[in-house]
């Protein structure tokens, strides 16, 4: 037991930046019941007040990662991890299982994992359904079940959504490619199709994982003629997506979807980002609309390993560190259609991340196992869910124990029987 905390928090001269409301430099941030309550210079005290000196550390909103595998509850495969592994020591607040679960085992991954206080009292989870009722398999070819057209519901898959459209964020597809070769039984576009009808019932956004088959299927058809705007490509660069021609410049295509208002997000998984991809493609203008990480047990140990390092990965890449912050609050904040969140706004949840940015010598490892050397590195020190501190590891704003002991000569927990 330890001693119970009153009051309101105050994190002081840390820069906050908070993209969604332009905010970039030294502020104090109040918080109190859960919520922002005020975001200023030089915040006046109140009596209570458990303030935090935060000099020289970045201050930012809570991070969403909107693409990992956190359903520990389905059971057909080894997939997700506890949505608590590699993710608050990230300074993710918001995490969001992309489609782990189908139409049939959702409600007991909500019930289980979703709603069990001792995951949500601590991080927030989102989910996608996914169009195979049965769900995902582990592996990157997924399990046979999901090439099956008897799983593929369009109606129930978003009967699903709605029901549950507190908590998911829209329809997802995957896995269905190599396992065979495509035929009556089979349609090349079967999954998207299916998955399209069951976003457009619901009223969803689509999130599309993708290999194409040629000559049946395409990427440009896919992000020109059958995603619609505000639908998700993950995985973008993955290495069956070359992003840019023999001269540098991205392909014309990417530029064309992403006018017509498809998203393209990083999900960096175990094969799915690539340098040879990415640095030229970033170079060249074409920067991922969000970072995510595709987090599951076949990354976590790398190399993905959690959130920061793939936005690590970004920022020596060359994006300036406020876009990169951007990138993994506001802007999946918004593709989740959850505008409430991703933002430091006055009456918004407390959610918030601190983060060192630490100068130096870094490296970072890719899917095809090659290497990024650069100079800077977030990492996170402290990070507030809902109004609660989940993850200080270096103890920021506690006492010492001989400022304890001189204090209260008789530890709390001995006093608290004392009452």
């Amino acid at each position: 037991m330890v001693r119970p905390i009153s009051g309101d928090l105050v994190l002081r001269n840390g820069r906050v930046i908070d993209p969604a409301n332009g905010r970039d430099g030294v502020l104090d941030v109040r918080v109190s019941d859960g919520k922002i309550v005020a975001v200023d210079a030089n915040l006046p005290a109140q009596p209570g007040d458990r303030s935090i000196d935060l000099a020289g550390l970045i201050v930012t909103p809570g991070i969403i990662d909107m693409h990992a595998h956190v359903a520990v509850s389905h059971i057909r495969s080894e997939l997700s991890l506890h949505p608590l592994v590699n993710t608050l020591e990230s300074g993710v607040t918001t995490v969001v299982d992309a489609g782990t679960c189908g139409w049939i085992d959702f409600p007991h991954f909500r019930h289980e994992v979703i709603d069990n206080p001792r995951v949500a009292n601590r991080i927030r989870v989102f989910s996608y359904v996914n169009i195979v009722g049965s769900g995902m398999g582990g592996g990157g070819f997924g399990g046979e079940w999901e090439h099956e057209a008897a799983e593929m519901n369009s109606v129930l898959a978003a009967n699903t959504a709605t029901a549950h459209a507190d908590v998911v964020v829209g329809i997802k597809t995957a896995h269905y490619w190599a396992k065979r070769h495509f035929d009556d039984a089979h349609p090349a576009w079967l999954a998207v199709d299916r998955a399209l009808e069951a976003a457009n019932l619901c009223d969803m956004p689509l999130m599309i994982d993708f290999f194409p088959n040629l000559p049946t299927q395409s990427y440009p058809d896919l992000i020109l003629k059958k995603m619609r705007p505000g639908d998700i490509h993950t995985h973008v660069f993955a290495q069956q997506f070359p992003s840019v021609e023999e001269d540098g410049k991205v392909f014309p295509y990417m530029w064309e979807a992403r006018e017509r208002g498809v998203i393209f997000d990083l999900g960096h998984g175990a094969g799915s980002f690539w340098y040879r991809h990415a640095v030229p493609a970033i170079r060249d203008g074409f920067i991922p609309d969000s970072i995510s990480t595709d987090l599951h047990t076949g990354n976590v140990a790398g190399v993905v390993i959690d959130m920061q390092t793939c936005m690590n990965k970004i920022l020596n890449i060359g994006v300036p560190l406020p876009q990169v912050i951007e990138m993994s609050t506001v802007a999946p904040a918004r593709e989740l259609g959850r505008p409430d969140l991703g933002t430091l706004t006055v009456g918004g949840p407390a959610d918030i991340a601190i983060f060192a940015l630490d100068e130096g010598s870094f490296t970072f490892v890719d899917c095809e196992r090659t290497t990024l050397t650069g100079n800077q590195r977030l990492r996170c020190e402290m990070t507030v869910y809902n109004g609660n501190v989940v993850y200080n590891p270096h103890g920021n704003g506690l006492v010492t124990w001989e400022e304890d002991a001189a204090e209260y000569p008789v530890p709390f927990h001995v006093r608290a029987q004392e009452f």
